[in-house]
């Protein structure tokens, strides 16, 4: 543990998920911690203090872990779990992606607009293609992703992109190689496991929304 009694997140190890009993990496993970008022919190920063409690960032797993309160058991003590934990702790990893894209693009390694993203990926230099969840299929069905994996996020709303490039709403957008990208696809991954379940479809019921 590091100092005040967190979880190192960088030593490697395995965590197991306190609902499914699976050991998965802390990247595929959302870690609780209990609050100073004895509920549940998600740390999706993770830097709060305490013993993590760690569920795999999927919807049955988080749902499972709420249903039968796993964070009493695992921290052998009883703990509240607050009602609408899942709605929070999804808002919550949605606002720290939102948070990485605006970092990515402040950065200059991330750009949207129709023509800005098409010739990203014109010129392969596009490491990962951002479309919104509620945009028009037929305008998203013009690009095509970059190779490789992990390479397209489609888990936020038009509006949620909007907030990362600084604009109402937002359709398409594209982030070039850096760090900061990579970071982007670790948060994405745990923000669609909430928001997917686990027959491929989205939680969330959006309007198809047009770019502004």
């Amino acid at each position: 543990m590091s100092r005040g009694g967190r979880d190192k997140e960088t030593d490697g190890v395995e965590r197991r998920c306190i609902a499914t009993a699976e050991l998965r990496d802390p990247s595929e993970m959302i870690r609780f911690v209990v609050g100073p008022d004895g509920q549940a919190v998600a740390d999706v920063f993770g830097k709060l203090p305490g013993r993590g409690m760690w569920v795999s960032a999927t919807k049955d797993a988080l749902e499972l872990a709420i249903k039968k309160n796993a964070f009493s058991r695992s921290a052998k003590t009883q703990v509240i779990v607050p009602d609408g934990l899942f709605e929070q702790t999804e808002a919550a990893l949605a606002k720290r992606l939102v948070d990485m894209i605006s970092l990515a693009r402040k950065a200059g390694q991330a750009v949207t607009g129709f023509e800005k993203v098409k010739g990203l990926l014109e010129t392969e230099r596009a490491r990962v293609l951002l479309q919104a969840s509620d945009g028009s299929e037929r305008g998203k069905s013009k690009f095509r992703s970059p190779p490789g994996k992990d390479v397209f996020i489609g888990c936020l709303t038009a509006q949620e992109l909007g907030l990362a490039f600084g604009r109402e709403s937002v359709i398409h957008g594209a982030l070039t190689a850096g760090g900061l990208s990579k970071q982007v696809i670790v948060e994405a991954k745990r923000l669609r496991g909430v928001r997917v379940t686990s027959g491929g479809s989205s939680t969330r019921k959006e309007k198809t929304t047009h770019e502004r």
